[in-house]
């Protein structure tokens, strides 16, 4: 658990929570960067990064379609494009 994911989760042991899963899929989402920068043939790790990138996207989504305030909050605390 990182210090975004604990700034985003809505109690003490949230692990569930829309906003908690795209801020620990954004660090998976960075190391897994870093990694195949250094490792470019390494394919199964690349399939992961993909995986976890779709993920995130549809997670927003929902919060975007259903919690506007939240899916905000998230997008600001969490640097992202949108």
């Amino acid at each position: 658990m990182n210090k975004k994911s604990k700034e985003l989760a809505i109690h003490d042991k949230d692990t569930g929570s829309s906003e908690f899963q795209i801020a620990e899929l954004t660090s998976k989402i960075k190391n897994l960067s870093i990694h195949i920068k250094k490792f470019k043939k390494d394919k199964h790790s690349s399939v992961g990064l993909l995986k976890a990138v779709n993920k995130r996207k549809k997670l927003l989504d929902y919060l975007k379609k259903n919690k506007l305030d939240s899916y905000q909050n998230v997008i600001t605390k969490l640097n992202l494009r949108k």
